[in-house]
């Protein structure tokens, strides 16, 4: 009767035990998918703003545009055939 006791007591112990973590892996993988989430959103919107960016710096590298501020904001212009000088070593 006695071992009958504690044969009880010990899987009853032995089932919260189990139980417990049971619960607490649940909840640990709760968490794990919710941050997966709001990782998976923050790459969403990198990706985006890469785009953009991509976009932004094709618009703004185009050669005329260069061209245009050289002439415009710097006063630069192609020289003359007749000032370009080849330099031979």
């Amino acid at each position: 009767m006695n071992n009958l006791r504690t044969a009880v007591i010990c899987l009853a112990a032995i089932n919260i035990v189990t139980a417990l973590g049971v619960v607490y892996n649940k909840h640990n993988s709760r968490m794990l998918f919710k941050k997966t989430r709001v990782l998976s959103s923050a790459i969403d919107r990198a990706n985006v703003d890469w785009g953009r960016l991509q976009i932004e710096e094709s618009t703004l590298a185009r050669f005329g545009r260069i061209e245009e501020l050289a002439t415009k904001d710097l006063k630069m212009r192609l020289p003359e055939h007749t000032e370009i000088k080849t330099v031979l070593k």
